[in-house]
């Protein structure tokens, strides 16, 4: 807590959570994204008991709440005052008391059935994911280019759009101090879901959305990457630019996809609507949203394999100069 809070803030975050299963809820929720259904099968009580309390706690701003198709997920709040106030409070319970250690019991059972459900979908499709990556550049070989490109200076925040099974997340996770995947696909969320739980990024999350039309504020991301994600897309220009907008002065976005190719079942039989993407047009995109081009390169399959498409990467800045702690415009 950076400093005093305003008395009718203190007064309406303690009112919330005075009460002992919103106090449970919130410690749940500081370990994991949750349901509803999740917290029912925790907590034991019913479906609109629990809604009430989340209800509660969401008007005192102490948790955060966003939309999946039919599905509701809900997590500890992340900026403001009633967000200090929520992980000062969960950071005082003890982790030893019986309600909740039984609470976390139960929540470890729930991550399970995600975790056994994301691997049940992953075995269904391995097949499918195996064929069109033994196509193209080792996915090694592209994460190591991945590390370099980013790895000049450090960053805080992290936004992965089309982020899949969360990969990007996880391997940047341990430097940052927040990171948020968009997808629009409910499996690859639960696979995420599942890859984050396991890797113990508690400051990572993933949520459904729009990558032309994030509900999130601009200037927000220090990092954006786009990995894999631009040739399935009808207008990649119009989702750069939408990346650009909640890119903070002077972040950077980091394209990652195909460079151009000819494999024509690619878009007949996996919805690829691009065959990849010459760097002129890519640079042409960049600029367009007001990011200059900083890197660009290719990696190619290794010889003696069945690839046949390169993977390129593109690492663009913001042109705004971020100045101690204002923006101003290049």
């Amino acid at each position: 807590m950076t400093g005093p809070l305003a008395f009718e803030t203190m007064h309406d975050a303690l009112r919330a959570v005075a009460e002992g299963t919103r106090l449970r809820i919130l410690a749940l929720l500081a370990e994991a994204e949750l349901t509803v259904s999740d917290l029912t099968e925790i907590l034991r009580q019913s479906q609109p008991r629990i809604s009430r309390h989340l209800k509660l706690l969401s008007e005192a701003n102490l948790i955060e709440r966003h939309r999946e198709g039919a599905w509701a997920f809900f997590r500890l709040a992340e900026g403001g005052d009633s967000a200090a106030v929520a992980r000062m409070i969960v950071e005082r319970l003890d982790p030893a008391d019986p309600v909740i250690g039984r609470d976390r019991e139960r929540l470890a059972a729930v991550r399970e059935a995600r975790a056994v459900a994301a691997q049940n979908y992953f075995r269904e499709h391995a097949a499918e994911w195996d064929r069109i990556r033994k196509l193209h550049a080792a996915d090694d070989a592209v994460e190591q280019a991945i590390v370099k490109a980013l790895g000049d200076k450090p960053f805080r925040s992290l936004l992965d759009l089309g982020t899949g099974t969360g990969r990007m997340l996880e391997l940047f996770g341990a430097q940052i101090e927040r990171g948020i995947g968009i997808d629009m696909s409910l499996d690859m969320l639960l696979l995420a879901r599942a890859r984050l739980e396991r890797a113990g990024l508690r400051h990572c999350s993933v949520r459904q959305g729009d990558i032309y039309d994030l509900s999130l504020p601009r200037d927000s991301f220090d990092v954006i990457i786009v990995h894999q994600v631009l040739h399935f897309l009808d207008d990649g220009a119009r989702a750069i630019r939408e990346a650009a907008r909640v890119l903070a002065p002077s972040g950077r976005l980091l394209i990652v996809d195909f460079a151009p190719h000819e494999l024509e079942f690619l878009r007949e039989e996996h919805a690829h609507r691009r065959l990849g993407f010459a760097p002129e047009t890519m640079s042409q995109w960049l600029a367009a949203a007001g990011l200059d081009v900083t890197m660009q390169k290719s990696i190619a399959p290794e010889r003696g394999t069945d690839g046949k498409i390169a993977v390129s990467l593109w690492l663009a800045q913001d042109r705004r100069l971020r100045i101690a702690g204002r923006q101003e415009v290049a």
